[in-house]
């Protein structure tokens, strides 16, 4: 069985509960369970233990575990699951839960386990809240019965508080931690634990509150362990340590200090008011003597900085990073540092945007807004090891889940305090660039029998169509095609639904319904015939009743649906080597046009023009608009992945590297190098790296190429007839 084959076999598994959300997945012995004097507030901490003996170990011995929200498991004193749960809400009435193989962990004797559990207790943009405060966790395997029950102890943990204001804006669900560890519980977690805690309630009506449980899509965190940071200063007066990190991460921060009891010290990171609202902080107070502490909500920056008060001896300072698990994998390189840098930042913005969803952003909202997730995971396949996949499909099976009764599908989901609709971003996200690009790049159709209907209604009754075919504007909740100004919302709305067609077509051929591809072939038709007699002007697309100046997004869209013929690229070319409107999120689009209309060289040129003030900041990560503060879009924030649109279009254009069938079983090689003489790319896949290396000199290219085994490649160059490689290490 090749490689792909297993990775959908077990994807397919891991998955096959949470596509519906529909139900309990399997019979549950178990009971929630939580502390007797638990009102389920918001940043509620939950402390739990229970002693039980094994005869023999088990080779597997899985547990399954869930909570509202997250948290922290040790067994015998080792850590074995740091930050445990997803974000609530695979559907509007379910719960996540954690499957964990236990059994390395056991000795044949005494065996203690213990869980720290942290209650966010209030919606946001990425978590709905249940409202109960509970842990649910059961392992079963031969002579082992581990059940959470009111045999186990259990207490609020009332050294974690609520800080003063300010608190995290209304997007978040997390709130600020502060640590009081005068009210510590010395070693509660661990086997030496001399005290006890009282006895855990069976929390009542839980079931109904958390609903059905669905199975963790995605792999645990990845995580560093406590590292040093690169750098460490002191402010002039001493009482801020500005400690740097070695890029824009996701860190929980660490301390070893010496003090007398009650001193507060703060830890901020420089992103604390990124996109210009207030996010998540922490505070420590100290107990007497040498202690330490690490401050478990996680925050992200490139500096994290501590404000010490007099009297603290700073002993020790340092932080761990987590994050998705998935590794940087793809790489791209060319003889122009400018476009290997963007490429390099853009990766780690993608990174840091990936987390219990991707996000628009990790600090302001930690939101999926799927506009932004479409650029992402189109990015994924060009950067990411194959583990990256199972995000977005996890976003898939979520938006479908949170359809309206009435057809209308929105993001940020999940999501407790929001719930209006973007259409164009929906479109988005049905369409060609979204679920589309999510199979055919994976070669994962798993999802697609299951969300069709859903899709389907939504295209053909939730949008209309006019007498001519063409698609009506609907304004949602929200009408909005992309920051900035001079938005032609008409042409836009033509393209982007017309994308959500060629998708729903090719799936809908997929899963056998000739008659519904018959009938958006025909709707298909419809609108090719009457999109150019109603915008097209003779030298670009305008919107009757359109007054702003040309929109060079929608020119674009024209180029990238395929409703501009080719005829046309001339004068477009023209408008779009005029016209710079378009924020990072729908620049992505603009380039790809451009190397589709066979213009590499001003496609790069562009690429530089756009990102040259952007990259001249000192930062790793790329922005939301195209400058800070004033310069940006929707609040400015530093660490937006939708600006990542070059890390695709260089892999995926300037090296040439596209799949020809779902999930790179053949691949085309076309490289379009522009003004550029050198190229080179990974790009990880299900079967192994692909690998281009591209030379030109003069008129001439040679190529190195790695084909993995089980694929083919064909080799596409100016001028020659086309070349079919088999798997292998190939000169041209």
């Amino acid at each position: 069985m090749n490689k792909l084959k297993q990775y959908l076999l077990m994807l397919a598994a891991g998955l096959s509960i949470s596509a519906g959300a529909s139900g309990v997945s399997g019979k549950w012995q178990a009971q929630w369970i939580s502390a007797e004097k638990c009102q389920s507030a918001s940043n509620t901490w939950l402390a739990y233990r229970k002693s039980f003996t094994v005869g023999e170990v088990p080779p597997v011995l899985n547990a399954r575990i869930a909570v509202d929200s997250k948290y922290w498991l040790w067994i015998n004193d080792e850590l074995v699951v740091f930050e445990g749960g997803l974000k609530r809400g695979p559907a509007p009435h379910a719960t996540y839960y954690d499957v964990v193989d236990i059994a390395p962990y056991l000795t044949q004797g005494e065996n203690t386990i213990a869980v720290l559990l942290w209650h966010f207790g209030k919606d946001g943009f990425s978590h709905t809240n249940s409202g109960k405060a509970g842990l649910l966790f059961e392992a079963l395997g031969d002579g082992v019965r581990l059940l959470s029950d009111d045999t186990w102890q259990c207490a609020l943990y009332d050294a974690y508080q609520n800080t003063e204001a300010p608190h995290p804006n209304y997007r978040l669900p997390e709130s600020n931690i502060r640590f009081d560890a005068r009210l510590m519980m010395k070693d509660w977690n661990r086997k030496s634990f001399e005290g006890s805690l009282p006895a855990a309630q069976v929390v009542l009506g839980a079931w109904e509150t958390m609903g059905s449980l669905v199975e963790r899509p995605i792999p645990q965190w990845k995580n560093s362990g406590l590292l040093p940071y690169p750098d460490v200063r002191r402010s002039a007066d001493g009482d801020t340590l500005f400690c740097r990190l070695p890029y824009n991460a996701q860190v929980t921060p660490y301390l070893r200090v010496n003090a007398d009891a009650g001193k507060m010290i703060r830890i901020i990171t420089d992103n604390y008011t990124g996109g210009t609202e207030n996010n998540v902080r922490a505070e420590y107070i100290t107990t007497d003597g040498v202690q330490e502490y690490e401050s478990l909500g996680w925050m992200n920056g490139h500096e994290v900085r501590y404000i010490v008060p007099e009297g603290v001896e700073v002993m020790e300072v340092k932080y761990r990073e987590t994050g998705y698990d998935a590794d940087i994998a793809g790489l791209f390189h060319c003889n122009d540092d400018f476009l290997n840098e963007l490429w390099k930042r853009s990766a780690r913005t993608l990174y840091i945007t990936m987390r219990d969803s991707y996000m628009d952003c990790p600090d302001r909202e930690r939101a999926q807004w799927w506009g932004d997730e479409v650029n992402e995971l189109g990015e994924t396949f060009y950067a990411l090891s194959p583990s990256g996949q199972k995000l977005a499909l996890k976003g898939i099976y979520e938006l479908m889940n949170w359809q309206k009764e009435d057809g209308v599908v929105f993001a940020p989901v999940p999501a407790g305090n929001w719930d209006k609709e973007l259409p164009l971003q929906m479109l988005a996200s049905v369409g060609w660039y979204g679920f589309h690009t999510q199979y055919y790049y994976s070669g994962d159709s798993s999802f697609v029998p299951v969300i069709y209907d859903r899709l389907h209604r939504y295209l053909h009754e939730v949008w209309q169509t006019d007498a001519n075919g063409l698609p009506i504007e609907r304004n949602g909740g929200w009408s909005w095609g992309d920051w900035g100004e001079n938005i032609d919302m008409g042409v836009l709305t033509n393209c982007w639904y017309y994308l959500a067609l060629k998708a729903e077509k090719a799936f809908a051929l997929q899963l056998g319904k000739v008659g519904d591809a018959e009938e958006i072939g025909r709707m298909m038709y419809s609108i090719e015939k009457c999109f150019n007699t109603k915008y097209w002007t003779g030298a670009e697309y305008r919107s009757p009743g359109y007054k702003g100046a040309t929109d060079d997004r929608s020119q674009a869209m024209a180029v990238v649906s395929g409703l501009a013929s080719a005829d046309k690229y001339k004068p477009l070319l023209k408008v779009l080597e005029k016209e710079y409107h378009a924020s990072p999120y729908m620049e992505k689009y603009v380039l790809e046009a451009l190397f589709m209309m066979n213009q590499p060289e001003f496609a790069l040129n562009r690429m530089k023009i756009r990102y040259k003030k952007m990259m001249s900041y000192p930062y790793s990560t790329l922005f939301e608009g195209w400058g800070v503060g004033s310069d940006g879009f929707g609040g400015g924030t530093i660490n937006h992945a939708w600006s990542g649109g070059p890390l695709t279009l260089l892999s995926q254009k300037v090296c040439g590297i596209e799949p020809t069938s779902p999930g790179f079983r053949t691949f085309k090689i076309e490289p379009k190098l522009g003004s550029l003489w050198e190229a080179k790319a990974v790009v990880p896949t299900h079967y192994g790296d692909i690998k281009v290396n591209i030379q030109r000199k003069g008129k001439s290219l040679s190529l190195v190429v790695e084909v993995p085994e089980g694929t083919s490649a064909e080799v596409l160059l100016p001028g020659k007839k086309a070349i079919q490689l088999q798997a292998g290490i190939h000169t041209l």
